[in-house]
């Protein structure tokens, strides 16, 4: 009854919007790109034994697995609430067991019982190494759901490029089963050589790229927005990047027990047709497209080619007050500019300090969506601009 009665009362305190703590996740095998706002101090804050922090998580219903030393609630958004005078956390995923549809609407909760996706923000100094997302067919063989995902370059964190803005994606036209064999095989020969296997993208600002499960791709030093379904599934097929040795481990990360040391069974996970697609720039390429302008705003879909998830751009212009009403429940980050939404002051700060509780990301219910959020720009001269992630089905994605 407590947690049921703290999840209604945060709601009915946000009028239907609930704000959400920053949620930092470190990568062991990452280096930050520092564009994402944290303090400078902070970075390796947990320590250098867990990396660097270079992401930061998004309505995340979804624990982040990052092995033996993963902290607890690690990767799960809080909502931040009043009680009493008192400032309280709770965990998302608990408000969304206990509200089910009163939050996430009935046609997710009854379709996924759950709130099916997570966004983050991907910030790291170099590339990546060339990897896979399982299928929800490979994934369930380890208890996990597949993986699709899509990025956008949001420009207000891409002051730079980081060393490699350039993405790995698919294997070139013409590569064999075998070849990818090999490389495989050679994992842990030194520099495996996969990406002479496949082709690279220069990466724009203001541009996105879909991701299905079973596509090899190596991702670019962009700061990176990436909706996903709820899943943290992957393995790592590029054993060494950046100057950086691929632990053998993530090669088998993803892996059934019985089947760890079978390379057939990491080449049944390729999906090959996609990644031989020899319109793979046409086809998994996203430039921003118009959903709708108003006096005083206008929104572009980011990430709109895969059925798990979808994500806007909204710009409101200086000075404007406008009402906008979406389909469904969705969680939003502040990009830019400060202003009132709802009951809610929003805002985007400059820098933030590991712990620190901010004003800059929300969940909005979707009886509130529906019915209509109020934003006011608060600045004459700067514009509010935010990034929306919704769940599958959108029924407002119509292009």
């Amino acid at each position: 009854m407590e947690k049921r009665s703290l999840a209604a009362k945060a709601l009915e305190q946000g009028k239907g919007i609930l704000r959400l703590a920053p949620t930092w996740v470190p990568r062991s095998f990452c280096v930050p790109g520092r564009r994402i706002k944290l303090h400078p101090d902070d970075y390796y804050v947990l320590g250098g034994v867990r990396g660097g922090i270079d992401e930061r998580w998004l309505s995340s219903t979804t624990p982040a697995k990052n092995g033996p030393l993963t902290g607890e609630h690690e990767g799960l958004s809080k909502i931040v609430f009043n009680d009493g005078g008192k400032e309280v956390l709770m965990l998302l995923k608990d408000a969304v067991d206990e509200l089910k549809g009163e939050l996430i609407g009935d046609r997710l909760w009854n379709g996924y019982k759950s709130w099916p996706m997570y966004s983050k923000f991907f910030d790291n100094q170099g590339p990546l190494p060339h990897h896979i997302h399982h299928n929800d067919e490979k994934a369930a063989l380890i208890g996990q759901l597949g993986k699709p995902e899509a990025y956008y370059f949001p420009p207000q964190l891409n002051n730079h490029g980081g060393d490699f803005p350039y993405t790995f994606m698919g294997i070139a036209p013409g590569t064999t089963r075998e070849q990818i064999g090999e490389c495989l095989r050679n994992f842990t020969k030194g520099d495996n050589k996969i990406t002479d296997l496949s082709q690279a993208f220069l990466l724009r600002p203001g541009t996105g790229w879909d991701v299905p499960p079973g596509l090899l791709h190596a991702p670019g030093s962009l700061c990176t927005y990436e909706p996903q379904k709820a899943s943290d599934v992957f393995a790592m097929y590029q054993s060494l990047v950046n100057k950086a040795v691929i632990p053998e481990e993530l090669l088998w990360n993803g892996t059934p027990k019985e089947s760890i040391g079978d390379y057939e069974a990491l080449l049944d996970v390729i999906d090959w047709d996609l990644n031989l697609d020899p319109n793979l720039h046409q086809n998994r390429f996203m430039a921003p497209k118009p959903v709708t302008g108003a006096k005083g705003y206008t929104e572009n879909w980011v990430c709109y080619k895969s059925d798990a998830f979808s994500a806007k751009e909204l710009t409101i212009e200086p000075g404007a007050t406008v009402v906008i009403k979406d389909a469904a429940a969705y969680g939003l980050i502040m990009m830019q500019g400060h202003g009132k939404m709802g009951v809610w002051d929003i805002e985007t700060p400059a820098l933030i300090r590991y712990g620190q509780l901010t004003h800059d990301e929300y969940f909005v219910s979707e009886s509130a969506a529906r019915e209509g959020v109020t934003i006011t720009n608060a600045s004459a001269t700067d514009p509010i601009v935010m990034l929306k992630h919704f769940g599958p089905g959108n029924p407002d994605l119509v292009l």
